[in-house]
């Protein structure tokens, strides 16, 4: 006797399951091209870190001149280069989780 089992159609999005919208990808990229500026952070709805990030380097194209924001200038840019590698290596789920869900701000 052979029983049927239930067949799952997996084209067919779980209804059971809360929507995620998960901004890895968009997050990552930015963060790699435009990082120095925040704009990953905005994009994941960290304002404040965003404007921290900002602020650096405003500081550091005003100071320029100075020679003083050669040394200030790198610093944002680095840290988006840095979170952009590990947004785009981490899972999705494991990137919804620390980042969008328990909201982690840096690394």
């Amino acid at each position: 006797m052979e029983t049927t089992r239930p067949t799952e159609d997996w084209n067919k999005p779980n209804h059971d399951l809360p929507r995620q919208e998960n901004k890895k990808i968009l997050a990552g990229i930015l963060a790699i091209l435009l990082g120095s500026l925040g704009v990953h952070k905005f994009i994941l709805g960290y304002n404040q870190e965003g404007i921290i990030l900002l602020s650096i380097s405003i500081v550091g194209y005003a100071t320029i001149c100075l020679l003083v924001g050669v040394f200030i200038i790198w610093i944002p840019g680095l840290i988006g280069l840095i979170e952009g590698i590990i947004y785009l290596t981490k899972s999705d789920e494991e990137f919804y989780t620390t980042y969008q869900l328990n909201k982690r701000p840096w690394f």
